[in-house]
């Protein structure tokens, strides 16, 4: 099931209002694309219409892109959902002059505010931005070598955890729990001239479930693939039970070559490994002998596999869409990652990635760090074990 098909449906005088709202927005100037206004759909659907703090934030997460545009979708929202007067969703004809100043550290001697007789008369608006938040927000395709170098430290402070299961291990309860353990209670009641005064019990254990990445290394993800291998390094080094897979015209195991702490070292090792680099993409096939070696006789059953690639595809859709098929069977999660689909007016056309995406639990970005940083929320997982 995708993550738009788990959302609660909202009913037919809701979708009317969420149309309508964001028609309003684009009326007056906002970018607001279809995919933004389903994303709105799908977390009204969680969080329904009653209230309407949740339903701003809601709308405020999704549709607004710019820091600009906050005050024009301040205005539009309390005119159309509180009912207040439509004269303040008039944009200003003047607006302030805005500086832009960018933090780039307490060490650099030169950055100095700009002279008095360079501020224009009148208010002034400052935003001022700081570097990393810049670089964690820029697509990686368009970072310099220096900024991908900045972007790949920052890797490592990712923390990892994923979906839990549960073992047929039992552990010491705090509280009630799944049945009495009588070892314990007994123990306590000899504390009291042999009368039980207080139960213990004991609940199952949890342990994480395995989690796979399969990054596509093919000549249309090279702008992508070297910042996602050092995700992958991040994972590998931050918990156990991380599997680790590059794929282009052929199927590469990286997991072994990616245990070296060192980042930079990590990837010397594990980059002769990949003979296929920037080359072409054969998913099908790839994903079929993954398959067949190793996922479905274990290594991906109950795990959560992540599939980072574009969906291009020079291969077979129809396999694709079969193996797909097939490991999404044994898989606990099927997640695919593409950084195209941060793109405005992204839509899933390309061959191989309309053939997988039926068979995918859910369908996230992965062009930036922020993406990144997300996609370590989606691997999180519930905080139960499922």
């Amino acid at each position: 099931m995708t993550a738009a098909g788990a959302a609660r449906p909202l009913t037919d005088h809701g979708d009317r209002l969420v149309v309508g709202f964001c028609r309003l927005l684009r009326s007056v100037g906002l970018e607001v694309p279809a995919s933004a206004t389903i994303n709105f759909m799908v977390a009204l659907g969680e969080l329904g219409l009653d209230d309407r703090q949740r339903v701003y934030w809601a709308g405020r997460a999704t549709l607004v892109s710019r820091p600009e545009d906050l005050g024009l979708y301040d205005r539009v929202f309390a005119a159309y959902w509180l009912q207040r007067s439509a004269d303040g969703v008039a944009v200003e004809e003047t607006p302030p002059p805005i500086t832009l100043a960018l933090d780039i550290g307490d060490d650099d001697d030169d950055a100095s505010s700009p002279d008095d007789a360079d501020e224009p008369d009148g208010d002034v608006q400052q935003v001022r931005f700081s570097r990393a938040e810049v670089l964690t927000n820029k697509d990686f395709a368009d970072c310099s070598p220096e900024e991908l170098d900045e972007l790949t430290a920052l890797m490592s402070r990712l923390r990892f955890t994923t979906h839990r299961r549960r073992s047929r291990r039992q552990l010491p309860a705090k509280g009630g729990g799944d049945r009495p353990d009588l070892r314990r209670t007994v123990r306590w009641a000899l504390r009291h001239q042999g009368e039980p005064m207080k139960r213990a019990f004991t609940e199952k254990a949890t342990r994480p479930r395995r989690l796979v990445l399969v990054l596509d290394v093919s000549g249309s993800m090279e702008p992508y693939a070297r910042a996602l291998l050092r995700f992958a390094h991040a994972a590998v080094v931050a918990r156990a039970k991380v599997e680790v897979f590059v794929l282009g015209t052929r199927l590469t195991r990286l997991t072994k070559y990616l245990a070296s702490r060192d980042p930079d070292a990590a990837i010397r090792r594990a980059f002769p490994q990949v003979k296929d680099w920037a080359g072409g993409t054969r998913l099908g096939e790839g994903i079929q002998e993954f398959n067949s070696e190793w996922g479905i006789r274990g290594m991906a059953r109950g795990g959560v596999v992540v599939i980072l690639s574009d969906g291009w595809d020079r291969g077979d859709a129809g396999l694709l869409a079969a193996e797909m098929k097939r490991l999404h069977r044994v898989t606990h999660r099927l997640i695919w990652v593409n950084p195209l689909k941060a793109t405005p007016g992204y839509a899933p056309l390309a061959a191989g990635m309309s053939a997988a995406l039926p068979h995918v639990d859910r369908f996230v970005e992965g062009h930036s760090y922020a993406s990144l940083e997300q996609l370590a929320v989606v691997l999180a997982g519930d905080s139960e074990a499922s």
